[in-house]
This record gives C-alpha cells, structure tokens and sequence, in this order.
C-alpha cells in the first residue's frame, strides 16, 4: 500500500505540530508553590526509575520555556500540545490556586501565539496532585468533580487564548500501569481498582467536558485515547476470536463508552465482581459528543491464543523502546475505527519513535531511522485519509529528549536533543526534516531520497572508515 506518487500533500490547513508533557520536561518540581505530584513521589522511591532518575530537573522547560518556543519558532512549528501540571497550579488539587504557576501557563500561551503557534492543552498527562492520592485518587468519585473545577478555573485563566482542551491523554495508561500492574505512578496493583478507575476517568472526563463548555462554548474539547490494533498470529479461528478479544477489552472498552454510551457487552459480561460502581447518568456524561478526538499510536498488538502477545515480535524491525516498527498499522487502526464508529475529527497527537544516537564530530545528530519511521507512518496516514478517515492533524512525539516515565532518561524520543548536564538543545536531522515536512504540507519522494543519499554521503565524510 506504499504510495507511488513523488509528492504527497495533506489537506489544506492540515495541522502540524510537536507534543510534550508537563512532568517529562519542565522539571522545577518544587518551585513557586507547587504541590507534590503522584510521580514526584513514585519518582522518589528507589527502584522505580529503570536508570535511577527523576522528574526534579528533566529539561528544566519551567526556567527554560522561552528559548524552547524560540527553537519551535524556528523550526516553523505551527502547533503545539502541551499539559498543564495540574499540582502546579492548585498545589492541594482543589482549594486555592497557586497564582505563580497559573502564570507560568499564561506567559507560555501568549509567547506562543506571539511565535504564531496554537497551543493545545492537555490537562491531565498523569500527574495527580499527591494531596489527592491520599484520599482515594481516581478511585474516589470526588476527584471527578475535583478535575472538573480545575478545568473550569483552567479556562477561565486561558480560554480567551486557547481554543483546543485535552481532558485526559491515555486513560488506558493511567488505569492499567499505574492501577494493574504497578509499572507507572501511583504503583497500585488491583483488577478491581483498575476497572473502577477506567470509569472514573472516563466519567471526569465527561465532568471536564461539561465545565469547560460552561465557561466557553466555543471551545473545542477531545480525549487522546491510545489505541493498539490488534492483529491474528496465524489465520487459525482461535487466534481470530482472541484477537478480537484484545480489541473489545484494550481498546474498543474505551472508544464504546465515548462514542456509543455503553461498554462492549461481551467484556462487561465478563467482568463479574469486577465490574466498576456505575451511577444513573454516568454513561450519559460519558458520551457527549467529541470536537475531536486524538489518537496516539505506536505499536500493534500481535495476538496467539496459544503464546499470548507476541512480544517482540520475531525479525522485526524495533525501536530502542523495543516496539515493533510497522508504519501499515496505523492505517489499519484508523480505517477500522472509522468502519465500526461514527468518528469526530481524529488529530494523530502522538507518534513517534526512541533511537540511540550520537552527536557526531561536525555536531550534527544523523537519526536516519527517526526520519524514516516518522515518513513511512505519514505515508500511511495520508492513505487513510485518501480512504475516508478524518485526520485534521498529526503531532510527533516529541519535541525534545525527555524523562520516559519508569525508563527515566535513557529513551530518547526528541526531534531535538537535551544534554541533561548542560541542558543544551540541539535539533536532530529529523527536526529539519520535519519542518521541510510542514513547508511543503507533505511529503516530497523524490526530494528525500536526494537528501537521504547526500545525508549518507555526509556522514561517510564525517566518519571515514579506517
């Protein structure tokens, strides 16, 4: 299904944009009133953080912020998502506002725009304030209400400027690793939590989504789900029918209650004792109608009912997050939601990929396989789009080098690198690759090969073989 053509051109007003997150790059982790956060203390209980690290520093964006727009504004970013610390602003999650971290946000959004970049905020990228945590967190139906007044005050703050709200980014993420399996913040691990918290994310969000209509009509508001296609080892009815069991309990148990009000019968059947305390009325505040809806995709899920997930998957080409790289995937999630929902606008808000690389002698950063992976999955996404698929927009994640959650520092995901002893920034190739991307509003074939070939040319010059 490769495209043939020499140029491929997204829809006009398409939109282009970078993504990041308030924890993984703003550090200042206890400046100016902000309260504790779930991953402040996850991140502090040895053994957490694969390589020993933590979110106190990270990028140092707080202090950092303005050379950071300086740098999208050079590279010709026109978009940009980012989340609001939900601690740095209400220190206690609720009560009074803390005025110096609501001002951070203000300064940033009009430096933005200055810059002529749209900001698009997310309001919860998994930092629960800890003073919550330690009343039940997302366990307790309280914190809906809660989330839904900080979002309120968020807009009130903002919306003059902000048109684009993100209520959650991955609820999928926040129940499962940190409720399931203990992998993320706040390290919980029960089967009963999980569910109850999937709810209850998804019941704030609906919360949210009222709050901030209330206060601007206007503004467009969405959920980023992230989304796994699901696909059959074998051709044999057995891997089929397990496949499609992944499907309805990992992905499709979050897109029904949105986009259908109800959660697939076969997997609520299922659950038993389980099952999550649904009130009258909550599916309804669940499924309002989306302005849009994100997507953040990087791998799919290889399915046996015999082996389970086939992880990784043998001979495949993998990233240094050890996801298999498979570009057709993402054409295949988007075409096969669009057949089974009635779909909003869709933005691709995260997709990207974590290499290894180094800054060579003439000091420039070669991420070859960054830049192909990023050019292949916009192959297919403009395929998807040909096919019918309403993709407004597509964010590559992530702007800079940043602290990888449980993996700490060592994954490297940025079209831009951080040193984090000096904090220096310097853009990879995929950066300018990147902003060639967005001039052109697309993808020039026979362009990228000329460049490939003198990139590769470049780095023979650079490292001569002895």
């Amino acid at each position: 299904m490769t495209i043939s053509k020499s140029k491929i051109l997204f829809p006009r007003n398409f939109r282009w944009g970078v993504a990041t997150a308030a924890f993984q790059i703003e550090g200042a982790w206890n400046e100016d009133g902000k309260g504790e956060s779930i991953w402040d203390v996850f991140g502090h209980q040895p053994g957490n953080i694969k390589d020993g690290t933590n979110g106190d520093r990270t990028c140092d964006h707080y202090h950092l912020w303005k050379e950071d727009v300086r740098l999208m504004k050079n590279l010709g970013l026109r978009n940009y998502r980012f989340s609001v610390s939900w601690p740095r602003v209400l220190p206690n999650g609720k009560g009074p506002a803390n005025e110096k971290g609501i001002d951070f946000y203000d300064r940033l959004v009009d430096e933005l725009l200055e810059a002529g970049i749209e900001p698009f905020v997310t309001l919860y990228h998994w930092d629960l304030p800890q003073a919550l945590q330690e009343i039940g967190g997302w366990n307790n139906r309280e914190t809906c209400k809660y989330f839904a007044d900080y979002s309120a005050m968020m807009v009130t703050r903002l919306g003059d400027r902000v048109k684009y709200w993100t209520t959650f980014n991955e609820p999928w993420v926040i129940a499962r690793l940190g409720h399931r399996t203990a992998e993320f913040a706040p390290g919980l691990k029960d089967e009963k939590l999980y569910y109850q918290v999937v709810h209850n994310l998804l019941l704030a969000h609906g919360m949210s989504r009222q709050a901030i209509k209330a206060v601007d009509p206007e503004a467009q508001v969405g959920i980023v789900l992230l989304l796994f296609p699901s696909d059959p080892l074998s051709n044999s009815e057995e891997d089929k029918k397990f496949s499609q069991d992944v499907w309805q309990g990992e992905c499709a148990y979050y897109l029904d209650p949105l986009l259908k009000g109800t959660y697939p019968e076969d997997v609520w059947m299922q659950l038993g004792d389980l099952a999550p305390d649904v009130h009258a009325g909550d599916m309804a505040l669940i499924c309002q109608n989306l302005d849009y809806l994100g997507v953040n995709f990087y791998f799919r899920f290889l399915l046996s009912k015999e082996k389970g997930r086939i992880d990784p998957v043998p001979d495949a080409e993998l990233t240094d997050m050890g996801w298999e790289v498979r570009a057709q995937s993402l054409y295949d999630l988007l075409t096969r939601m669009n057949s089974s929902y009635r779909l909003p606008p869709i933005y691709i808000t995260e997709n990207g990929a974590a290499y290894k690389e180094e800054i060579s002698p003439d000091g420039k950063i070669r991420d070859e396989k960054r830049i192909s992976y990023l050019h292949d999955h916009l192959d297919y996404l403009y395929q998807a789009i040909q096919d019918g698929v309403n993709v407004n927009g597509y964010f590559v994640w992530s702007l800079m080098d940043n602290f990888e959650w449980a993996s700490g520092l060592q994954k490297r995901f940025g079209l831009v690198h951080v040193n984090y002893e000096s904090l220096e920034r310097t853009p990879k190739e995929s950066a300018y690759w990147y902003s060639r991307v967005i001039r052109r509003n697309g993808l020039d074939l026979e362009a990228e090969r000329i460049l490939k070939e003198r990139a590769e040319q470049d780095a023979a010059i650079a490292s001569p073989k002895k």
